[in-house]
C-alpha cells in the first residue's frame, strides 16, 4: 500500500499479514462506495488482496486510488493495526472488530466483541452475519458499511437502539422493516452499502 501522510512505505517484499489485507479491503469497499471502482473492479480487486502474499501485491491494487479521500483510518508510524481503539477510560480496552469479510465462505460478528464507529461488512459469494445484541458499542454512532456481491450480509441489532437504514441494490435487495428510534441514550446503528445480485437484511431481535 502506498505511503499516504507521514505514514512510510513498507518494503514490498515484506510478507503481509491478514491485518493488511484487511485493510487493503476497508480502501477497496470505500473506492467503491465513493465510485472511485465500479463493482466489478472491486470484486476483481478483493478476491486478488485475499490472496496477496507480499506488501507489493497489495500495494499494486490500491496505489491507483485517493487513499487519503476515502476516510479509512491508516496506521501511523510505529501503530500497530487496527489504528481504532476502544477509547481510553471506557469500556472493557478490547479492540473493536472493524471488518468482517468472506470470499465464497461464511463470516460472522457476534458474542461480547467491541464495536467502534464504523464496522465494514463485505460478502462475496458468501454470507457474513452481524449480530449487535450482545456486542460492546464504544461510540454513539456505529455505521455498518454492506458490500454484498452475489452473496449476502445479515445484520441483527438489539430491540433498544435506533436503527438507520440506506442501501443501494440492483438485481439484489436491501431490506429493513425494523427502522425507527430506540430508547433515550442508546447507541445509533446505521447499515448502509450495496448489494450486486446479493442482498442485505436487517432485523431486530430480542436479546438472549
Amino acid at each position: 500500500m502506498a505511503a499516504t501522510g507521514d505514514t512510510p512505505a513498507p518494503d514490498h517484499r515484506l510478507r503481509a499479514a491478514d491485518a493488511d489485507r484487511e485493510l487493503v479491503h476497508q480502501i477497496l469497499s470505500a473506492a467503491m462506495t465513493s465510485g472511485a471502482l465500479t463493482p466489478s473492479e472491486y470484486e476483481e480487486r478483493a478476491l486478488k488482496a485475499s490472496t496477496a502474499k507480499t506488501f507489493g501485491d497489495l500495494d499494486a491494487l490500491t496505489d491507483d486510488l485517493p487513499v487519503g479521500q476515502l476516510g479509512v483510518p491508516l496506521p501511523r508510524p510505529g501503530d500497530p493495526y487496527p489504528t481504532g481503539v476502544t477509547r481510553p477510560g471506557t469500556g472493557s480496552g478490547r479492540k473493536p472488530v472493524r471488518h468482517r469479510l468472506a470470499i465464497m465462505s461464511g463470516s460472522e460478528l457476534k458474542g461480547h466483541a467491541s464495536v467502534a464507529d464504523q464496522l465494514e461488512a463485505t460478502a462475496i459469494m458468501g454470507g457474513v452475519e452481524i449480530d449487535l445484541r450482545e456486542v460492546e458499542f464504544t461510540e454513539p454512532v456505529l455505521t455498518v458499511q454492506c458490500v454484498a456481491i452475489m452473496g449476502g450480509v445479515d445484520v441483527i441489532v438489539p430491540p433498544d437502539v435506533t436503527l438507520e437504514v440506506g442501501g443501494l441494490a440492483i438485481m439484489g435487495g436491501f431490506e429493513s422493516k425494523a427502522d425507527g428510534p430506540g430508547r433515550p441514550g442508546a447507541p445509533t446503528v446505521r447499515v448502509t452499502g450495496f448489494a450486486l445480485m446479493g442482498g442485505v437484511d436487517v432485523k431486530r431481535k430480542e436479546r438472549r
